[in-house]
């Protein structure tokens, strides 16, 4: 408990020391314009958060992002588990995996806007591009990565290849997935920021553009650290549904005494 309080005590002075430096370096102006004062960046998203405009670019950017999170992970675990349990899926999919992996969502960006328009399916999609196949790779090295010793005896109890799947593959893969889902959550919500901010995309890129373009930068920083917290806090609740999904796995377990 002390130590839990003494880390806390660290992290809020290293917030109170950023701020402090951020208020500083914008009253001597080492920015110009460019940087306003924290002050006034923090008055200007009290306003912000009194209204409709935000929260329904806010209710936008988290729609898309979990939707897309949701779809990406269903997809993604299923392909998988193909990919990685039979081998005929695996070599006639490997050079397209290959070929996409190191593809980033903003280089399908244009074409993507180029197809469905500024629109809240072209973020749904980008998303999608970004997400699906990391998780894809890290179900299928799990499903890999699996016990043999484990599969050959489920096998000699009389399982099926379906019971195999399900009740031996897929929860050895589980941390693998958890993993991924852990990276994929924050990507999901960077990739439908820059949707909206570079694409036209709704949410609050769109608002974080507008406000950039007008010149209002204290709402542009407001949006910012919003998108911070969002961040934070999309990242805990994916740590969370690991540790509950997986608290029967030996890196979850509380060491007894």
């Amino acid at each position: 408990m002390k130590t839990s309080l003494r880390q806390l005590a660290y992290s809020a002075a290293g917030v109170g020391a950023a701020l402090v430096l951020w208020q500083l370096a914008a009253a001597a102006k080492v920015a110009g314009n460019a940087l306003p004062q924290a002050t006034t960046v923090f008055a200007t998203l009290a306003e912000i958060l009194g209204t409709g405009s935000f929260w329904s670019a806010l209710a936008s950017t988290i729609g898309i992002a979990l939707s897309a999170l949701a779809v990406s992970a269903v997809a993604g675990v299923v392909v998988g588990l193909l990919i990685g349990s039979f081998g005929t899926i695996r070599y006639a999919t490997l050079a397209v995996l290959e070929f996409l992996k190191p593809v980033p969502p903003i280089v399908v960006l244009p074409l993507a806007v180029l197809v469905l328009g500024p629109t809240a399916e072209m973020s749904l999609f980008l998303v999608v591009f970004g997400c699906f196949l990391p998780i894809v790779m890290q179900t299928v090295d799990g499903v890999q990565g699996t016990d043999p010793v484990a599969r050959d005896t489920a096998r000699s109890y009389g399982m099926s290849g379906a019971g195999i799947l399900f009740q031996v593959v897929l929860p050895s893969a589980l941390p693998y997935i958890g993993t991924a889902m852990r990276v994929a959550a924050p990507a999901a919500l960077v990739v439908t920021v820059v949707a909206g901010l570079l694409g036209g995309g709704p949410g609050l890129g769109q608002s974080i553009y507008q406000a950039q373009a007008g010149g209002d930068y204290a709402t542009l920083y407001g949006l910012v650290i919003v998108l911070g917290v969002l961040g934070l806090l999309f990242q805990g609740a994916t740590r969370l549904a690991e540790r509950r999904v997986l608290h029967w796995h030996e890196s979850y377990r509380e060491v007894m005494p």
